[in-house]
């Protein structure tokens, strides 16, 4: 059963990412209310996912099942890599490109239902469940339901035969017979200035998406920041704001004690010019009582 952090968690990478840094403000708030300063911690070093890592994530929160075939799939292929079963392979990788396919098309429409408007990379969340099934890490994080970006995986691919031997009489039965095409002698001109000016422009290409994926890293880690920046000072705010009012609260019970100090001020200076009055009628009395003392 997951602990209750962990199901907010699960429902901010489940929800679509457009409103996950409010979604996450919220809950840091709701947390540091309640006094749980560790879950306020822990959820404020949470990052926004990309479209395409939301995608996969809703695919692994809402259809685990799919992502444990997927898990199982890239075993069987990597037992199969390592025993160079050819036509096992074959087979294998036929079914690879229909589990892609499908959890492709389950993912598209999960986020289809959530977002209707967004548009969605679903290139990236293809080359995602792809290296998940080249690579057990990224597999394993797949699962998680927390990706922060799309995963790719450039090595992945068609294991390469293995290198040709001599096949005597007795084991030429068993040995699998490959037809290999008849190459031409001599390359012809043409075919190898595209193969060079392709190569110069993969090579160009990769340049460009390191520096593309450098940039973006940079982005986060700003937006990351300015997030941060942004929810202390929420957080300062909330925190003058109580002063604030505690000084408001403080301001009101001084207010009325300053009225009920006037009030009994008042009542004392009432009292006093009492007395004093009764002290002139006292004194009054008293010489009216003097001369007659002194006939008698």
């Amino acid at each position: 059963m997951p602990s209750a952090t962990d199901q907010i968690i699960q429902r901010l990478y489940e929800a679509p990412p457009d409103g996950f840094v409010a979604a996450r403000t919220a809950a840091i708030d709701d947390a540091r209310k309640s006094g749980d300063k560790a879950t306020a911690k822990r959820l404020a070093a949470l990052k926004k996912p990309t479209v395409a890592a939301w995608v996969v994530n809703l695919l692994a929160l809402r259809r685990p099942e799919m992502i444990d075939q997927l898990v199982e799939l890239s075993a069987s292929l990597r037992q199969a890599q390592r025993g160079l079963q050819g036509s096992a392979l074959r087979e294998l990788t036929a079914q690879r490109r229909q589990v892609v396919s499908a959890l492709v098309a389950a993912a598209r429409e999960l986020a289809q239902a959530e977002e209707p408007a967004t548009k969605l990379p679903l290139g990236e969340v293809e080359a995602t469940l792809t290296a998940a099934l080249a690579e057990p890490d990224i597999a394993a994080q797949v699962r998680t339901g927390r990706l922060i970006r799309a995963a790719n995986y450039a090595g992945f691919g068609e294991v390469p035969k293995p290198r040709l031997r001599l096949v005597t009489d007795e084991a030429a039965e068993e040995a699998e017979v490959v037809a290999f095409p008849q190459q031409p002698a001599r390359e012809p001109a043409a075919a190898d200035r595209r193969r060079r000016e392709r190569e110069k422009r993969e090579r160009e290409l990769r340049r460009e998406l390191s520096a593309a994926q450098s940039a973006e890293r940079r982005a986060d880690e700003q937006l990351e920041r300015a997030e941060t920046a942004e929810r202390d000072a929420g957080h300062l705010v909330e925190d003058l704001d109580n002063e604030l009012a505690e000084l408001e609260r403080r301001r009101t019970e001084a207010q009325a004690d300053v009225a009920r100090r006037k009030q009994a001020r008042r009542t004392a200076e009432r009292e006093a010019a009492a007395a004093r009055r009764r002290v002139g009628d006292v004194q009054a009395a008293l010489e009216d009582l003097e001369p007659a003392d002194e006939s008698d």
